[in-house]
């Protein structure tokens, strides 16, 4: 098991903070030290989780804000407050996803869920925190990506689904996406001298509760066929277990910049943390580029106008 090194006075924002990873990463956090906001849409889901966590960790600093990644002006409110707040943040983890919903949803701007919540919403998130990250000593963003990056695609001519939706499709892409971001703001860092580590990781074959709860929906639905065989086939493994890679990413001194974590086992669904290849597609900087660009254009926030 990974031992989470000491955290005090480490401030630590985690997105999706009240079930599944995101709970597991701020219960270790916590528990070493480090002062953490569990960014979460639903306050009382976050609150019931502050819970659970402190009977296990009682002096855990854990604060809940309200953050829904499936609307930008709620992105712009969460981070708007944190800065008014704090005057820096030592680590960002971008963790919390939506996956597969059965129809093509909306967000609250018009996005295709997946691509919306999974990377948009993450994206403008980082962007309007790089100030807080950059007055830090040393920060850390860390982006949670999927195995399934393997399989995705950027599609640039419709990259919000509007032709024609496939889930599995639309999930794929939205990892891949996350697994650029990282890499892009690992090249942005580089080569704006940024003292800030960029670092993506993936859970492997997790057993949470990743369903469709997101812009509208409020609860799982049945998954497909295929994920339902795959998942009593193939080997998974555990909450605490697939936590790991994130963590380490997030908090290992030898977590490299730049780089990508996940399971070790077999066909890296499970067992202990590991540097992980990228596909092709992800180490496409010019693709990456692009990418970083439409999503500006897509959200609005640029990051020019919040880094010199």
């Amino acid at each position: 098991m990974y031992v989470v090194p000491d955290q005090t006075g480490k401030l630590a924002v985690v997105t999706g903070a009240n079930s599944g990873t995101g709970k597991e990463a701020t219960k270790r956090l916590a528990a070493a030290g480090a002062r953490v906001v569990m960014a979460v849409r639903t306050v009382a889901k976050g609150e019931a989780a502050r819970a659970e966590i402190l009977a296990e960790v009682p002096g855990a600093q854990l604060e809940i804000r309200r953050l829904d990644l499936a609307d930008l002006a709620s992105v712009q409110e969460f981070a708007e407050g944190l800065a008014a707040d704090e005057p820096h943040l030592d680590l960002l983890i971008n963790n919390a996803g939506v996956m597969h919903p059965p129809t093509r949803i909306a967000t609250a701007d018009g996005f295709e869920l997946q691509f919306g919540s999974n990377f948009l919403g993450p994206f403008a998130l980082t962007v309007r925190l790089l100030p807080l990250l950059l007055a830090a000593p040393a920060s850390r963003v860390v982006t949670m990506s999927s195995g399934t990056a393997n399989f995705g695609r950027i599609n640039f001519d419709d990259l919000n689904w509007e032709r024609s939706y496939s889930a599995e499709r639309a999930y794929a892409q939205s990892k891949l996406a996350d697994l650029m971001l990282s890499n892009h703001l690992a090249k942005l860092a580089t080569d704006r001298g940024w003292n800030l580590r960029s670092v993506a990781a993936h859970p492997g074959f997790t057993n949470t509760n990743l369903l469709t709860a997101g812009a509208s929906l409020e609860g799982p639905v049945s998954q497909p066929l295929v994920n339902r065989l795959l998942s009593r086939i193939l080997p998974s493994q555990e909450v605490a277990e697939g936590t790991e890679p994130l963590l380490y990413a997030a908090t290992s001194s030898e977590a490299q910049h730049g780089a990508y974590y996940g399971p070790s086992g077999i066909f890296g669904l499970v067992g202990p943390t590991k540097l992980t290849s990228q596909p092709k597609r992800a180490r496409n900087e010019s693709d990456a580029a692009r990418l970083w660009s439409a999503a500006e254009d897509l959200t609005g926030v640029a990051l020019a106008s919040v880094v010199a």
